[in-house]
């Protein structure tokens, strides 16, 4: 199953009524609209209001969702427009355009990676963020840590996960959730030392 279609099940799932769904979708793409705003608005606690502006915009809209696009290309929108629509509001200019137009938004993540400049301190920077996920998925029990290196090093599938691990999926989304959490956890420091970072 796809992301997408893992994304348009928990759509539905919301638009049923189950408000735990919502909160998946929300854990899931948190951090990447929060990176998205923080390329047109600076203030980091700015852009975590706006980021939790435009979560709650799309979730009183989800019911009109269809699924035409990807759920995040369609919550990239409302991001986008959230954040310029509170420049605005602060009387401050809207970009006139973004780097990256909504049907690239799926590639967003590594066409950022690529615009990058290597300077010694992104290096380092790189390299402390390496060693923080490294240390953080050791301290992991084994279930989570094996969920999420299947999901992000190896790149299975929810599914191949569920059955090279012989649990349910709804457990292996928890345990990828929870690994998730975990290591966002260990990392929040290191933001805190540089908030003009993303990572």
């Amino acid at each position: 199953m796809s992301d997408r279609e893992i994304d348009q099940q928990l759509v539905e799932r919301v638009q049923r009524g189950d408000k735990q769904a919502f909160g998946l979708l929300v854990s899931k793409y948190q951090r990447k609209l929060v990176r998205l705003l923080s390329r047109m608005i600076r203030d980091p606690a700015e852009v975590e209001d706006v980021a939790q502006e435009a979560f709650i915009k799309a979730y009183r809209a989800l019911p009109n969702f269809r699924g035409e696009s990807a759920f995040y290309t369609w919550l990239y929108r409302i991001g986008v427009n959230t954040a310029k629509n509170y420049l605005v509001s602060q009387g401050r200019r809207a970009p006139t355009s973004t780097e990256v137009e909504a049907e690239d938004a799926e590639q967003y993540e590594s066409g950022e990676l690529l615009r990058d400049n290597d300077t010694p301190e992104r290096l380092m920077q790189t390299r402390q963020i390496g060693e923080t996920v490294n240390a953080a998925m050791q301290a992991l029990p084994e279930e989570l840590r094996t969920a999420i290196v299947l999901r992000e090093i190896e790149g299975l599938s929810y599914d191949e996960i569920a059955s090279m691990m012989d649990c349910p999926i709804g457990t292996v989304r928890s345990r990828i959730f929870r690994a998730r959490e975990a290591i966002a956890e260990r990392l929040r420091p290191m933001l805190d030392v540089a908030p003009d970072k993303r990572w």
